[in-house]
């Protein structure tokens, strides 16, 4: 689908647990090295919240960032939508912990669960919602606490995951700030290939579930590597071809941060210059729905962004659900 309007970011903001998890601190926990996670994933290191602390949390604190940036107050917000994986209750949702945390007392609230595609689905629903003129200025969040839903005795997964928050402010604008295009998808087919099992009215928590660690993330990680490749690759081909860009005059691509092979296969066979790429994830690990408002938040942090900067929004996760939104600085 595409949609084109007047939508701009105002504020962007992010947190990260003070406590750095390296890999050589994994090689004390499980059976692997510093070379064998850092050539299959690229990731160095990654963050982890303390046991004071949950997404809701994170959270806010990237939320006030947020406002700060863009010189706004919480009563300003007509909207909070958290995208999260890992919300700290079943109910209430954590945007609405977040919109108490905050003050944002104007402010309606919900959360959107779709994995790592999780920020982009929420921030096509905030377009959405400021198109149809539900409000005027949206808060919308990527938060996710991994390391509490990580088998840490999983060698294959829990070399990966990392914790953070990343939000951004949007509001419609007359000219300038243009959303060039979006796209978003599912395919419940490939539910299986990454899940926690137990936990929900499915399979409700119990000794057994305990015993057996189904609460903590499954991953099939051979047949999600080969999809998310192509995904990546068709969407980020897709979005380039229908906003009207070229690989000239795009300015960056925000991958949700997931593997430095998937990410490098899909855009090398597109010839997307490397240093269009924005890459953290050598730092942070996979932070989910995190991943992009935190490298977005620092490249508008480190003054990397300019007015006019065509920026590629692309993320593929569980579900299996995938998105894709193309935005103008």
């Amino acid at each position: 689908m595409e949609k084109k309007s007047g939508i701009k970011i105002v504020g962007t903001g992010s947190f990260l647990p003070e406590k750095v998890l390296t890999n050589h601190d994994i090689e004390k926990i499980v059976d692997t090295s510093d070379e064998w996670i850092v050539t299959r994933s690229g990731i160095s290191e990654r963050r982890i919240i303390d046991d004071s602390m949950a997404t809701s949390d994170m959270a806010s604190i990237a939320a006030k960032r947020a406002l700060d940036n863009a010189g706004l107050k919480p009563e300003d917000l007509d909207f909070i939508i958290v995208a999260t994986v890992t919300a700290d209750h079943y109910f209430p949702s954590t945007a609405c912990l977040v919109q108490k945390n905050i003050g944002a007392v104007n402010a309606a609230a919900c959360d959107v669960s779709a994995a790592c595609s999780g920020f982009v689905y929420s921030l096509v629903t905030g377009i959405a919602f400021l198109n149809s003129k539900v409000g005027d200025r949206i808060m919308v969040i990527g938060a996710e606490a991994l390391s509490r839903i990580t088998d840490w005795e999983d060698r294959s997964t829990c070399v990966l995951f990392g914790d953070g928050a990343g939000a951004l402010i949007i509001e419609r604008c007359e000219k300038g700030s243009e959303v060039l295009y979006f796209s978003l998808g599912a395919d419940g087919t490939g539910s299986d290939l990454l899940e926690i099992p137990a936990g929900g009215s499915r399979k409700p928590a119990s000794m057994q579930t305990v015993e057996n660690r189904e609460h903590y993330i499954k991953m099939k990680g051979n047949e999600l590597f080969k999809w998310a490749v192509k995904k990546m690759r068709d969407l980020v081909a897709d979005a380039i071809k229908q906003s009207g860009l070229t690989k000239d005059s795009l300015t960056y691509v925000i991958p949700h941060q997931v593997n430095i092979r998937i990410i490098d296969a899909a855009l090398k066979r597109l010839k997307v210059p490397i240093e269009k790429v924005v890459l953290n994830l050598d730092k942070y690990g996979n932070t989910s729905a995190a991943s992009i408002p935190i490298a977005l938040d620092e490249l508008n942090r480190e003054g990397k962004l300019k007015k006019g900067d065509n920026i590629i929004f692309v993320a593929f996760g569980s579900g299996l659900t995938w998105a894709s939104c193309v935005m103008k600085w």
